[in-house]
Parts: structure tokens; sequence; C-alpha cells
């Protein structure tokens, strides 16, 4: 007799590459969704770099440190960007394709001082007059939800937040 040479697959080994694809993709998908909201996110950190450089710049002339900045447009992501003018802290406010409201928040905190030591910058509501500025760097804390960070902290998920912010 001769041997009948087998065309195609077998039932059995369509089902199981079937089955590998479903696993697959019910863990791929998720994360593709977790990566996409923090690319948003990172789009609202780009939009406070300006809103960073104004703090720290106002911080060593002695002015209030919402002064000279002008906010962003709203973008598709990002709602507002806002300096509190009597401590540099920055909040970023982000639209509902990141996160909904109220849980839409992240804060950037400005301190100055070693780790352990971090002092917050000193109130400049009173301008030049009653204003010391800080002296060395002014580093930066990024507040999640839940981040215990220096600071007031947002209200956005850790698990959408950077690293650094969690």
């Amino acid at each position: 007799m001769k041997k009948q040479m087998q065309l195609g697959f077998t039932l059995i080994e369509l089902m199981i590459v079937v089955a590998i694809i479903g696993i697959l993709a019910a863990v791929a998908i998720p994360a593709y969704q977790d990566y996409t909201v923090r690319s948003r996110v990172t789009e609202g950190l780009n939009l406070a770099a300006a809103a960073k450089l104004a703090v720290a710049e106002n911080a060593s002339n002695g002015v209030e440190y919402d002064a000279g900045w002008n906010p962003p447009e709203a973008t598709p992501n990002v709602t507002s960007v806002a300096v509190d003018d009597t401590n540099g802290e920055i909040l970023i406010t982000y639209t509902a394709a990141v996160a909904a409201a109220p849980n839409n928040t992240l804060y950037l905190v400005p301190y100055t001082g070693a780790a352990g030591s971090e002092v917050a910058l000193p109130d400049s509501s009173g301008g030049i007059g009653t204003y010391t500025p800080p002296t060395g760097r002014i580093a930066w804390s990024c507040n999640a939800a839940g981040s215990g960070g220096f600071g007031n902290v947002g209200a956005l998920a850790s698990n959408l937040a950077p690293a650094e912010c969690r």
C-alpha cells in the first residue's frame, strides 16, 4: 500500500493555534491600552515642562512662581496645566481620554534639599519684599494617587502614571 501524503493541518493543530493566539490577545490588549493612556499622560508632562522652567526661574528671582508664564492651550488629552503662584505646585488636569474626573489630576511639587530632608519652596505671594529665594537646586516630585509623595497628591491612578510618579 502506498502512504498517503498529509495535506494541510489537522483540526486539533488549528485549535491549538487559535487557543494560543487567544491567550496572547487576552494579555496584549490590556497592556496596549495602558500603554496608550501612559503616552497621553506623558503629553501633559511635556506641556508642564515650560511651567517647571518658569517656577525655577521665578524662584531664583524672588517673584511669584507663575509670573511671566502663560498656560498652554487645551489638547485632546490635557484639559489644563496650572501653576500655584504661592508654592509653585503644578497641577495637570487630563481629559476623559486619560481618566474620568475626578481621578484625572497629577501634581508636580517643587522642593529643595537632599532626599529625606526635602523642604517646600517658600511662599512667594508677598513678592520680592518678603520672599527669600531658595538655595540649591530645585527638584520635582511627581505625585499620582497613592504615591505618598512630597506635597499634594494627584488622583491619577498610579498604573497610568510614569514610574517616577508612583
